[in-house]
């Protein structure tokens, strides 16, 4: 068995380690500052100061109405400019829409014709314009239907949709990117800090000096993974407190406990993943590229940026057995909805198991590359 007093000590070692590494100390920093502000409040899919132009070749009350749907913030104030500034505005990269508005347009509506409107988009801004084409025909098509209700009798609709939204009422996109920022980072920084640890160990040549002592490597591997663990949970705790609720302003539902419960279970999968990816590696650039391998799946596939319902089943079934699937439901449930013990549990046994398995792997991993170094 472990011997407690050998853990701790080897710990406190990985923290004075950490402590006189610049490097990794910015990077923990930047991570649970900068890059959470700035997932919560530059939210690529969000429409700001969309640039925009009108041509306005019919010159009517109804074009005019339609000129004025557009301002700050899902656009800027609309140029009114001539045809021939379409293709050079565009090719300049002045507007990422521009608007025409043909001759006789209000004529053609009142008379019930279906008068084209062109919208030029520069899908190289390729998320404003995907969201602003959208917004900008929802728009349009609701001011003439109310300008042509308004001039005839409109009829009443048979049904009537009141929408309500749970959790997020005014669907503010800064509220799901800070958030899920966090349990990203949770994760990153776990397998690269406790992979570093271990690695930098082999470069410099003390993995050697620990042999040589009373210790074993499930000591070894648990002291990486407590102190490694402690200073992510820490840090992801003060980001929540300070950041997410303090700067951005973003409301947190349920109980902060839990939520760092379950990021420790997490943390124990992670840390013991991010050792056993260290043996398999044999420098910081290797360990680098497989750990690009190892995340991306890990944070695309389970729901944090995409529902894991529109995925394949088989993609679903597959990443039930890694520790971010059930951590980010975890999370999303605790922070978002309030959700207690009686609801996250059976999140919290999978993670306890994952763990537990993974640190079995890692372990005998461990053994077998420490005997080769003997």
């Amino acid at each position: 068995m472990p011997n407690a007093g050998n853990v701790c000590r080897l710990g406190v070692k990985e923290l004075w380690n950490l402590a006189r590494d610049p490097m990794m100390l910015a990077l923990i920093a930047y991570s649970f500052t900068v890059s959470i502000y700035v997932a919560g409040t530059s939210m690529p899919e969000t429409l700001h100061k969309a640039p925009i132009a009108i041509v306005d070749e019919d010159r009517s009350p109804l074009t005019g109405r339609i000129a004025s749907l557009f301002y700050p913030p899902h656009f800027m104030a609309p140029a009114m400019i001539p045809l021939s500034r379409v293709d050079p505005g565009m090719d300049a990269g002045d507007y990422t829409f521009v608007l025409d508005l043909p001759p006789d347009f209000q004529r053609d509506v009142l008379a019930g014709r279906s008068p084209a409107i062109q919208l030029n988009v520069d899908a190289t801004r390729m998320s404003q314009a995907f969201t602003g084409s959208s917004y900008i025909q929802q728009m349009v098509l609701a001011e003439v239907n109310e300008f042509v209700h308004r001039t005839s009798t409109a009829a009443t609709p048979a049904v009537g949709l009141a929408l309500r939204a749970r959790f997020n009422p005014n669907l503010t996109q800064s509220w799901f990117g800070s958030v899920m920022e966090i349990i990203n980072n949770v994760t990153l920084l776990a397998i690269i800090l406790t992979g570093a640890a271990l690695i930098r160990e082999r470069e410099h040549g003390t993995i050697e000096h620990l042999l040589a002592m009373p210790v074993t490597p499930a000591e070894i591997m648990l002291a990486k993974a407590w102190s490694m663990g402690l200073v992510v949970l820490l840090s992801a705790a003060l980001a929540l407190v300070v950041v997410v609720q303090g700067i951005i302003r973003v409301p947190i539902e349920g109980s902060l406990a839990l939520f760092l419960a379950g990021a420790a279970l997490h943390l124990f999968a992670t840390t013991s993943l991010g050792i056993f990816m260290a043996t398999l590696a044999r420098s910081m650039p290797q360990f680098g590229m497989l750990a690009m391998l190892i995340l991306l799946p890990l944070q695309l596939l389970s729901g944090n940026s995409t529902p894991r319902e529109s995925m394949p089943v088989l993609v679903q079934n597959v990443m039930l057995a890694a520790p971010t699937t059930h951590f980010v439901s975890l999370s999303q449930a605790v922070l978002y909805r309030g959700a207690g013990l009686g609801v996250v549990w059976p999140q919290l046994l999978a993670l306890a198991a994952i763990g537990a398995a993974f640190f079995a792997i890692a372990l005998r991993r461990f053994r077998r590359s420490v005997s080769e170094m003997a």
